[in-house]
């Protein structure tokens, strides 16, 4: 845990120091630079009509029936401690890196913090769901995308504010073109479809697999994409028959992505072969097709 009384923590294992004035820095542009990105569509990465039907204003992230509090303590990546005691967690962000929580500290600890509540309102633990803005700004900028944009953390999709999701993904884009955090390696935190026994090792854990549709298949009320052709040992993900037109309606109808190659995101299990169950469009990308 990073508590509030000493001076600004630096990150570790990067041999990049930084303060807390530096790391503010980066906030304050994270605005101005996702609200550039995103106003294009998200073309190359997310289907215009994924964009629109993540609503007109699919650049903006703000709060929404808002509360405050300020930051008495960061004890990981994504969680911390307000000076009232209550703990919050960030579950909009996966934190692979563990330089997450120097960076979220120097981002907020000792600050006022902007709070939107997400569902379910707490965790199994009793923490408290939220987004989190950095106050005291004309524009609230959003503390996960000020994470993410320097290649510390990842977009995990949910089902509330799509357009908070698609700042998320035009932050994690941006810290991947840079090579950011833990972008620098080129293949870090992506795995290769076509290489299964890799992604099966990293069962359990939040990933990005990246590959080349096969086939899609249907067998009762689940559909299978396919990216290969030995479900027992291949990487495939799993779309319920009932979800169907929730994708085709953000422009990912699951039957047209064979051939395509595609970037998949979600939590690595195992079914014969590793499989990742999509629940969102947000958790499906178009990728260069090669």
């Amino acid at each position: 845990m990073v508590n509030g009384t000493g001076g600004s923590p630096g990150r570790r294992g990067m041999g990049i120091a930084f303060s807390s004035v530096e790391t503010l820095a980066v906030a304050a542009a994270v605005t101005a630079l996702l609200s550039a990105a995103t106003a294009q569509e998200h073309t190359g990465s997310i289907p215009r009509a994924a964009a629109r039907s993540a609503g007109e204003s699919t650049a903006e992230c703000l709060p929404r029936e808002a509360v405050s509090g300020i930051v008495r303590a960061v004890t990981d990546g994504r969680t911390f401690t307000l000076t009232d005691g209550r703990e919050i967690r960030l579950p909009a962000i996966e934190i692979p890196a563990p330089e997450a929580t120097d960076a979220l500290a120097a981002l907020i600890q000792g600050q006022e913090v902007v709070l939107s509540p997400l569902a379910p309102a707490t965790d199994r633990y009793g923490r408290h769901n939220m987004r989190a803005f950095i106050a005291g700004r004309a524009t609230p900028q959003p503390v996960e995308a000020a994470l993410v944009v320097q290649g510390f953390a990842l977009a995990a999709p949910r089902t509330d504010d799509p357009g908070c999701m698609a700042v998320l993904l035009a932050a994690e884009r941006i810290a991947r073109t840079g090579r950011l955090g833990i972008w620098q390696d080129a293949n870090a935190e992506r795995f290769q479809a076509e290489r299964p026994a890799d992604v099966l090792a990293a069962q359990g854990r939040f990933a990005l697999v990246e590959g080349k549709v096969v086939s899609v298949r249907e067998s009762g009320g689940t559909l299978y994409v396919n990216f290969g052709r030995r479900w027992t040992e291949d990487f495939t993900v799993t779309i319920l028959k009932r979800n169907e037109r929730k994708f085709a309606a953000a422009g990912l109808e699951p039957r047209r992505l064979e051939g395509r190659r595609v970037r998949v995101r979600g939590f690595i299990e195992e079914r014969g072969g590793p499989w990742i169950e999509a629940t969102l469009p947000q958790q499906i990308e178009i990728v260069e097709d090669r």
